[in-house]
């Protein structure tokens, strides 16, 4: 059987799996907010990802045998877990203690228009007008989101510290895009998703040890527990093992797709969970955002095309 007949049969399942790592996705937005709301962010943050190396690493160890990194990956991996476990969760959970779940993951939509940006002007990746504009409509959503609905609050700086928290995530999973670039070089994406956990996980439990936070867990009910067992096994590790497997069977962009459904999950999950309500024009932000990233994404995969086109093209005439 070839490889493309491979990837047909396994397309239903794996589309299964990506729209569960969606849903499971917007669910980290709730159980982080209850988390929290028990918890020191930094503690949760700790235990929340010991358990996800633990699974992860048993995982890499199952599959891949012992990890025998070089000093050079470590340091990749180091960054990693620096930007997209470390500074990210601190973002993402001391931002959920000031901000709605839902409101959070409609800002963290914004992410793919941000690394298509990044992309542009730190590694001159193609740009095309459409492009541009679904960048442009990504950013006025999300402006629409962070203000509730008046643009005006971030010129006179009344934009709170937990929207520009939320912010920092989508900037910082930006950066572990970049830096991941180059960890898949030499490292599979599960052995990579695993260094870069317990790398981060190094650095959190760190903080949380001298936050003296660690072991403060006496106002944990049932609630905070299962949270966290959820953000770490299914959040964690599950999801990006899933996405991980996704992006090798159909590629990146069609699995990228599928993150889209994110802030929808959250919406939802948060009204029917956590009762919240959100303004009809901070939903709207939010349609923008997701509409200028499909737009982005699609811009994207058409210029690559073209580009990838236009070099084959060339080879054929030399």
């Amino acid at each position: 059987m070839n490889a493309a007949a491979e990837r047909a049969l396994a397309s239903p399942t794996t589309y299964l799996k990506l729209l569960a790592t969606a849903l499971v996705w917007g669910a980290t937005w709730i159980a982080g907010r209850v988390a929290v709301s028990e918890a020191s962010p930094l503690a949760v943050a700790s235990w929340r990802f010991l358990l996800a190396a633990l699974l992860l690493g048993t995982l890499v160890v199952i599959h891949e045998g012992w990890p025998r990194w070089s000093f050079k990956e470590w340091l990749t991996l180091a960054a990693l877990g620096a930007s997209g476990i470390f500074l990210y969760n601190l973002c993402f959970l001391y931002g959920l203690k000031m901000i709605e779940a839902g409101r959070g993951a409609l800002v963290v939509a914004l992410t793919p228009a941000v690394v298509a940006a990044g992309d542009w002007l730190l590694f001159r990746a193609p740009m095309s007008p459409t492009k541009a504009a679904g960048i442009a409509l990504a950013m006025f959503g999300c402006l629409l989101v962070v203000t509730n609905g008046d643009p005006r609050l971030l010129l006179t700086g009344e934009v709170g510290l937990g929207e520009w928290l939320i912010i920092g995530c989508s900037v910082l999973w930006a950066v572990y895009t970049f830096v991941g670039r180059r960890g898949t070089r030499s490292l599979s994406p599960l052995a990579m998703t695993f260094g870069a956990s317990l790398t981060g996980w190094g650095m959190l439990t760190v903080a949380a040890l001298l936050q003296g936070s660690l072991f403060v867990l006496t106002e944990v009910t049932w609630r905070g527990l299962s949270a966290i067992v959820f953000l770490g096994f299914f959040g964690t590790a599950l999801a990006f093992t899933w996405y991980a497997e996704a992006v090798q069977r159909i590629g990146a962009t069609r699995s990228a797709a599928f993150i889209n459904l994110v802030p929808v999950s959250a919406v939802i999950l948060g009204a029917v969970l956590l009762d919240e309500r959100l303004g009809v024009v901070v939903l709207f932000g939010g349609t923008l955002v997701i509409a200028g990233v499909i737009i982005t994404n699609h811009a994207g995969a058409r210029l690559a095309a073209g580009v990838d086109g236009h070099d084959l093209a060339k080879q054929r005439k030399s």
